[in-house]
């Protein structure tokens, strides 16, 4: 087989889109009024306009941890399995260094180890590690424990450890929690459990590309498979039994019984939000393979270097921020974060309305699109400097 392999654009594409969708909640939770007051799933508290705007970029994640396995896939064809267990270790490690570092000093400002941030880039990093090891497993097994570990983890919501030792691994498997180990505060935004098996499913989903399989043929499976992941998801949750932590329930009105059947669990992820976000993702795929245009173009460019825009976006978001705090009034230390900005007491009162979220976010993807692009060529032109495939 060649050793180069031309890129699935409308793969790009959607991991563009996510890109640019997860750079809408950031900078929603660095320039929003409201951030700093209330969670925009709180129905007490929030509206449609805003609890919306969070649940577009729910997205986001499973769809970065689902299509790494598929990009792993793709190496893969280009090496054998222990060379290719030997990238993923080494980028696995890599992307949680990096998170730990220059991640952690982008989001807070401070580089001070009291508080360690596990988030979704710790969990590609660890997700890649462990899929290195699953490669190497025989197929079905590892397909059928993932899809049983997705089904069944939200049978253990309710399981809480008392120990100091158990309840602390107990968080780093399966609780959003800041743990305490020493001196030193861990938050797990990101635990392990169901994250490192939904890698694995993107890694075999990635067979559907293979240079073989007829283009029609791709389009209907991953239409069926989209499609139907997305059903499952209304059946489950209209029977309102199973799939997350949390029953809707009707409210006093329409919009906000809609809000309560839509507001589903994240951290960790539930059955209902990663059927509810992969299903439509996949079905995305079908329609994406043979769009064309300038817009989504630009997206297939942000796309191809997803992680180089997720660390400019956090640096130049969180550098406007400090800008527009001093401006209103704050002080620059009042954007040194502790463990994360909208949990900075600090800054209540800070802040703009939803619809100046939209414009900074507009104008943040204009800025980085042109470097983005930049970066893209520039890899293109030196793809013998082998550091570039880690940024």
């Amino acid at each position: 087989m060649s050793k180069t392999r031309e890129r699935i654009k409308s793969i790009d594409m959607l991991r563009g889109l996510v890109m640019v969708l997860m750079a809408l909640d950031h900078v929603r939770d660095y320039f929003h009024y409201d951030a700093f007051f209330f969670d925009p799933n709180d129905l007490t508290q929030t509206n449609g306009a805003l609890f919306f705007t969070r649940f577009m970029t729910h997205f986001c994640a499973p769809v970065f941890v689902f299509l790494a396995g598929t990009s792993a896939f793709f190496v893969g064809q280009r090496r054998n399995k222990k060379s290719l267990s030997t990238w993923l270790i080494k980028r696995g490690i890599w992307l949680i260094l990096a998170e730990l570092t220059i991640i952690k000093f982008g989001w807070l400002f401070k580089l001070d180890y009291s508080m360690v941030l596990l988030q979704v880039i710790w969990i590609l990093g660890l997700g890649m590690i462990c899929l290195a090891g699953f490669i190497n497993l025989p197929k079905k097994p590892v397909i059928i424990s993932s899809v049983l570990v997705i089904i069944g983890h939200n049978l253990f919501d309710s399981f809480a450890p008392t120990g100091t030792l158990s309840s602390g691994i107990w968080s780093f498997l399966h609780v959003f929690n800041i743990v305490e180990v020493g001196n030193m505060q861990i938050f797990t935004a990101y635990p392990i459990l169901p994250w490192i098996f939904v890698m694995p499913l993107g890694y075999y989903f990635g067979e559907l590309y293979r240079p073989t399989v007829d283009s029609n043929l791709r389009i209907r499976k991953l239409l069926q498979i989209g499609l139907g992941l997305t059903l499952s998801f209304f059946i489950l949750r209209f029977m309102n039994i199973y799939g997350d932590p949390y029953f809707w329930s009707n409210q006093g009105t329409f919009s906000f019984t809609l809000i309560s059947f839509f507001n589903i669990t994240k951290y960790p992820p539930s059955l209902l939000f990663l059927l509810l976000t992969i299903g439509p993702s996949i079905a995305f795929l079908a329609f994406a393979e043979k769009w064309k245009g300038a817009f989504f173009d630009k997206l297939i460019v942000i796309g191809r270097v997803p992680m180089f825009f997720y660390i400019i976006h956090i640096y130049v978001i969180h550098l406007i921020a400090l800008f527009a705090a001093l401006l209103t009034g704050f002080t620059a230390s009042d954007m040194m974060i502790d463990v994360w900005v909208t949990m900075q007491a600090g800054l209540q009162g800070y802040g703009f309305d939803l619809w100046a979220v939209y414009i900074i976010w507009i104008i943040l993807i204009v800025l980085l699109y042109p470097i983005c692009n930049w970066y893209n060529q520039y890899k293109n032109n030196n793809r013998d400097k082998w550091w570039l495939s880690y940024l």
